[in-house]
């Protein structure tokens, strides 16, 4: 939580309030304080914490810090720089885009690992996050909080690279998420401080899945619109695709368990031939675009015309599973 004192007043109640607890990720208050108003601080806090004695009958610390602004940023840039080094140091060198994919995304043939590395992909949504904030609170001052210019540059560097990295591993395992709340503070982050290029509109059809885009724009245009550290490895698309693919799979198996046990099927029967070279990439292409639409129509194309719910066409294709099976 973050308060801006620019008036005489309001400091007591500042403070309390940015002292408040409201949920697990919450570690710190931070106030900045525009008026010099904290030579005042003293009082406040004294009678904070005698009100507090005098509830409770025991010493009590309201655990009310004051530090520099910038030597607190700097501290906080630090650690969620370290963090997240840390995070993804697990992965197998040469640490490229494929290399990340497995470790946030886990192995295609392993039709539990995408959800088994949940965990991990979790951690670098989070911590990335952690790291533009913290990098935004002190952006304009990086030199005053001591930062050398070859640091600043390499800072802004790194960012640049976990964001894009962000946007690769959310790609490969076929999650959005909703950053609309985040759209604009984090567009204008990016433009003024780690990319100075307009932002543009690549393509109409960018809101749309990997697999949406398979099926309206054909399965060319789907890679053309994944990220360009992705593009130049054939492995880091196939196993775009495949997680995407899985990933649909699983979040719609129980709306209709036979259909999408059959595409599972289908998806390890393709992806054992690809990584057996028993297919050529093009024929790799081509089975699993077609695959991709089978799966996000989520009906067969030789389904009855009469079953014409999803509920009906569930319970037929368990019978008729059972009754084949």
């Amino acid at each position: 939580m973050d308060r801006y004192l620019d008036k005489r007043r309001g400091l007591f109640q500042a403070i309390c309030r940015t002292n408040r607890l409201d949920g697990e990720d919450k570690d710190f208050g931070y106030i900045v304080d525009y008026m010099d108003l904290f030579k005042k601080v003293e009082n406040a806090i004294a009678v904070y914490t005698s009100e507090l004695h005098h509830i409770e009958g025991d010493a009590v610390d309201p655990k009310i810090l004051l530090k520099d602004r910038l030597t607190k940023g700097r501290e906080r840039l630090d650690n969620a720089m370290e963090a997240i080094a840390l995070l993804c140091e697990p992965v197998e060198p040469p640490k490229g885009e494929l290399e990340h994919i497995h470790y946030f995304c886990g192995n295609t043939e392993i039709p539990n690992d995408l959800r088994e590395h949940e965990p991990q992909r979790a951690a670098l949504y989070k911590a990335t996050a952690a790291l533009v904030r913290a990098f935004a609170s002190i952006a304009d001052e990086l030199d005053g909080a001591g930062y050398s210019d070859a640091e600043i540059n390499d800072i802004k560097k790194e960012i640049d690279h976990y964001l894009k990295l962000r946007e690769i591993i959310r790609k490969a395992s076929g999650e959005a998420i909703d950053l609309k709340a985040y759209e604009a503070d984090m567009r204008h982050l990016i433009d003024t401080y780690i990319e100075a290029d307009e932002p543009r509109k690549i393509s109409p059809l960018d809101n749309l899945s990997l697999l949406e885009l398979i099926v309206k724009s054909g399965i060319a245009s789907a890679i053309n619109a994944l990220p360009d550290g992705m593009k130049g490895s054939k492995d880091a698309v196939a196993e775009t695709i495949e997680n995407n693919v899985r990933s649909k799979i699983i979040k719609d198996h129980l709306n209709d368990p036979a259909y999408y046990d059959k595409m599972s099927r289908l998806l390890d029967e393709i992806i054992k031939a690809r990584k057996e070279r028993a297919i050529e990439y093009e024929e790799y292409l081509k089975q699993i675009a077609e695959l991709a639409k089978k799966v996000e129509a989520g009906v067969a194309e030789d389904t009855p015309e009469q079953l014409d719910t999803p509920g009906k066409r569930a319970l037929y294709n368990r019978l008729f599973s059972r009754i084949c099976g």
